[in-house]
């Protein structure tokens, strides 16, 4: 048995012996090293536009450089799927919430606003990467960061909920174009301010040191490399603050062990802890509450309803009971506190309507098919644990974790260029 075969073993398995995922099962017999090719970073610079003289010191990325570059490929704001605005009796410490979607990877990124100071924090970004061609590039990111150029907005802090299996995390690279250290990553990308000096921090619950641990043994990558990956680690009750907007740090084991969700005010940034999913209209009024008063309306949902419910387990330390109480946990909130996804997925290519990013408490307690009002404990860890015995492994499984335990940076060769180590599966023969 090769050592490879031994590390994917190992590392494929929770402390109960469970296989990592269905198609895991089948243990590769070698790993395949794949270049990776990335753009040019310092292409995608684009020019500011020009800001009023008293907010230029309060803009979020200050003043972008103008280059030739940046001239020939601009690139143009993305729009936002949503914006969700305080509501007006919402606590003071309620965000403004831009959503950002990612079709390829159905992720949600959402930019978190102080409404007052304009500071802000980015929640699970991304980068666009092509696996039939193994190109890594930064448009999405670019295009958030010139949405926020063009809004005032001045970035301050770049959070994960978990190290993602399914994308590339963009962290990395936008803390580099916001000021970080052009020597930790590649001499060609350009920050957007010649005088920015100062790191924007990017910040994960300290649980992802185990997950790091987890997959530098099956992928071969020095701890030393991880060490410095990620700059703040929060623990349970961990406090930020976001211009005047403070906030909570919630570990939400489960999907996985370091899966975290970020309180603000009224607005909670789940992760994967709680899905959604389109479905066609099904239903229309009001829903009775348990107790036979009249809940609010959910007349919205009837071109969004919370079907999907609950991320899969079967990563290392998973665990459908630890997910169900994160669950609870979240659903013990008062009932118009909003629950932001981190993913969409759509029950239907063809279904257009009612995409969304969030639900309030009410919504999932009344709606949720995982674990609405009334589910039981052990009638969610059955359900769960075999819903994902039928899963096959993420799409970008081996290629979004070997970035995201290192925050998005690329792994490097000897001879300098970004390769990924994708496991085989293949006859022992060979």
């Amino acid at each position: 048995m090769t050592a490879a075969t031994l590390a994917f073993r190992q590392i494929t398995r929770t402390s109960a012996s469970r296989p990592f995922t269905a198609a895991a099962r089948r243990t590769p017999a070698a790993f395949r090293r794949i270049p990776v090719t990335a753009t040019t970073f310092a292409r995608t610079v684009h020019t500011a536009p020009a800001l009023p003289s008293r907010a230029r010191t309060a803009s979020s990325i200050r003043t972008m450089a103008t280059t030739a570059a940046s001239k020939r490929n601009p690139t143009p704001p993305l729009v936002p799927f949503r914006t969700h605005s305080p509501q007006p009796n919402a606590s003071k410490d309620t965000p403004l919430t831009h959503v950002f979607f990612h079709q390829p990877t159905s992720t949600w990124t959402y930019l978190v606003v102080c409404p007052t100071t304009r500071k802000a924090a980015v929640i699970d970004s991304v980068l666009d990467f092509d696996p039939v061609t193994n190109t890594v590039s930064t448009e999405t990111a670019d295009g958030l960061l010139a949405f926020a150029e063009q809004e005032h907005i001045h970035i301050e802090r770049i959070l994960e909920t978990h190290a993602h299996a399914d994308h590339l995390t963009g962290a990395a690279y936008l803390q580099l174009r916001l000021g970080g250290n052009p020597a930790a990553f590649d001499s060609e990308i350009e920050p957007l301010a010649a005088s920015a000096t100062a790191r924007i921090p990017i910040g994960a619950y300290s649980a992802v040191r185990e997950t790091q641990a987890h997959f530098a043994r099956l992928y071969e990558v020095p701890m030393e490399e991880l060490e410095n990956a990620f700059d703040e680690l929060y623990e349970e009750g961990s406090k930020l603050r976001i211009g005047d907007c403070e906030g909570e740090v919630w570990h939400l084991p489960g999907h996985t062990e370091c899966s975290a969700g970020y309180v603000f005010g009224d607005a909670v940034y789940t992760g994967d802890s709680v899905l959604l999913v389109s479905t066609p209209p099904l239903f229309s009024g009001r829903l009775p509450s348990r107790s036979g008063q009249e809940a609010d309306s959910f007349a919205v949902l009837t071109r969004a309803q919370p079907s999907i419910g609950s991320a899969r387990v079967d990563f290392p330390a998973g665990s459908a009971t630890r997910l169900f109480a994160s669950s609870q946990r979240l659903l013990s909130l008062p009932s118009h506190f909003r629950l932001f996804s981190g993913h969409h997925y759509a029950a239907s290519p063809t279904y257009e309507g009612g995409n969304r990013c969030s639900a309030t408490v009410g919504e999932q307690k009344a709606l949720n098919k995982h674990f609405k009002e009334g589910t039981a404990p052990e009638e969610f860890v059955k359900m769960r644990e075999e819903r994902d015995k039928e899963l096959n492994e993420p799409r970008l499984l081996h290629q979004s974790l070997q970035v995201n335990i290192r925050a998005g940076r690329l792994p490097k060769g000897k001879d300098g260029r970004p390769y990924l180590r994708i496991p085989l599966h293949a006859p022992a023969i060979l």
